[in-house]
């Protein structure tokens, strides 16, 4: 299924996406495991069974149904109990730290430095020994077709297209075996990056901070697809669109490490709780940053990934256009 949350006058509501014929379905909201999308994940998949019972009994009243372009979409998570993101793409790893020298080259007006940086041949060890990843902040989620608005300490703005897989089951010291049960569902997660404010920050070693962390700028949607319909989240493929044009095309195959070997090493003596967001780390060539291009003020991105659908949102960059 295809969960979403939507805003309409009576607050905030969650439904069922319907693709083949472009509509949402309205779940009760009289029904208390169907109070926001965090009550029904936590009603684990006993809740997903009352979803596929109302569908069944009540899917013939035209009255619940919704025009899928009719509908306020929120983020299908608005405030997750916690974001994770991990870097678990090498193609991606690799060229974002060459990527990154070459900004800062030409920021600094050097056109030759920027010219001689090369991709290093292979990963630093950590990166295949264990699975990094970082917090980041789930209270300032964005939603589906929202306007982003760039903050103003940064004039060069960029996306990040990831897998995000949203846990269903909390638990702490997870098998390896056993992970793959505490998988709720999977949404695209928009991971914009201001990559000036980032580079100045990185140094520093203890993470992006102001790079990543401002109003609107996780973004997550366009809803949540339950695991039961990928049952291989690594082998969709993903295209990255601005304006319409294509940036870059790829699968999400070849992590470093899976999403339940990503669950596994983070409930080592912590309990990982449902309605986390872990996203997958950008998928290799899926950032301006790899391309040496970046978005500029009044630009759409659209990020695509088979089986889930397509995320879109708007830049607004008060400051003007981008590097």
């Amino acid at each position: 299924m295809k969960l979403a949350t939507f805003r309409d006058p009576r607050g905030s509501r969650i439904g069922v996406v319907d693709m083949a014929q472009v509509r949402l379905f309205d779940l009760p909201a009289s029904d208390p495991n169907f109070s926001d999308m965090q009550t029904l994940i936590e009603g684990g998949q006993a809740a997903l069974a009352l979803v596929r019972d109302v569908l069944a009994r009540r899917g013939g009243e035209a009255a619940l149904w919704r025009p899928l372009d009719a509908v306020a979409l929120q983020a299908p998570l608005p405030r997750p109990v916690q974001m994770r993101d991990a870097m678990s793409y090498a193609t991606h790893i690799r060229q974002s730290g060459a990527g990154s020298r070459r900004l800062a080259a030409l920021l600094a007006g050097d056109a030759a430095a920027a010219a001689a940086v090369t991709v290093p041949p292979d990963l630093d060890r950590v990166y295949r020994e264990r699975p990094i990843y970082y917090l980041t902040n789930r209270m300032i989620v964005g939603a589906p077709e929202s306007v982003v608005q760039w903050p103003r300490y940064s004039r060069v703005a960029d996306f990040e297209l990831e897998l995000a897989m949203v846990v269903g089951r909390s638990g702490r010291d997870i098998a390896l075996a056993d992970a793959r049960g505490h998988i709720f569902g999977y949404t695209i997660f928009n991971d914009f990056s201001a990559r000036d404010a980032q580079m100045l920050e990185m140094p520093g070693r203890l993470g992006p901070a102001k790079g990543k962390s401002f109003d609107g700028g996780n973004v997550l949607g366009p809803w949540i697809v339950t695991a039961d319909e990928i049952p291989d989240p690594q082998a969709l493929a993903v295209a990255v669109r601005v304006n319409g044009e294509t940036w870059a095309r790829n699968t999400t195959a070849d992590m470093l490490f899976d999403f339940p070997a990503i669950i596994a090493y983070i409930s080592r003596n912590e309990t990982l709780y449902a309605g986390e967001v872990i996203g997958s780390g950008t998928v290799g060539n899926c950032t301006g940053l790899e391309q040496g291009r970046f978005l500029h003020d009044g630009d759409i991105i659209e990020l695509e990934i088979e089986r889930i659908g397509i995320l879109r949102n708007r830049i607004a960059m008060p400051q003007g256009s981008a590097v």
